[in-house]
């Protein structure tokens, strides 16, 4: 059941890149609201907010040790609904952004909120940041001292 709800954030974020490559490579930016959010196409050859650039062979090990740990804490530990999901979207978003690094050699960002920062992420970095959030609350407020 994991495995299925995990396929499916993936081809949600596939099917998004997707769409970002078809129709914003060619202009590089939409405003949706002018100056705020904008459909922006980039392509991220580093980690989180484009840091450590050029270093895919890292990136790629990384999520492929996150998602091994993730898989065996589904699978083997006793978690609740909320410590499931943050472990579900974790591994969505680091699958997401892996087959983007494997297969094009950096990732598609396009989200462009540029009230907040800088920055230009996609849906599996949601992702990855609200399964962090939730992962963490679960820790703080869930995990038992063992």
């Amino acid at each position: 059941m994991y495995i299925l709800i995990i396929l499916g954030l993936i081809g949600l974020d596939q099917i998004s890149k997707f769409l970002a490559v078809k129709y914003l490579v060619n202009i590089g930016s939409i405003p949706i609201i002018k100056d705020i959010f904008h459909l922006t196409y980039v392509e991220n050859r580093g980690a989180a907010f484009g840091m450590f650039q050029n270093n895919q062979m890292v990136f790629v090990v990384v999520a492929l040790i996150a998602c091994i740990f993730g898989l065996y804490y589904l699978y083997k530990k006793q978690l609740n609904l909320l410590g499931k999901s943050a472990i579900i979207l974790i591994i969505a978003g680091a699958i997401g952004n892996l087959i983007d690094r494997v297969k094009l050699g950096f990732v598609v960002d396009y989200f462009d909120f540029r009230i907040v920062w800088n920055y230009v992420f996609n849906v599996a970095d949601v992702f990855v940041v609200i399964g962090t959030i939730l992962l963490c609350i679960y820790i703080i407020f869930f995990e038992n001292d063992k």
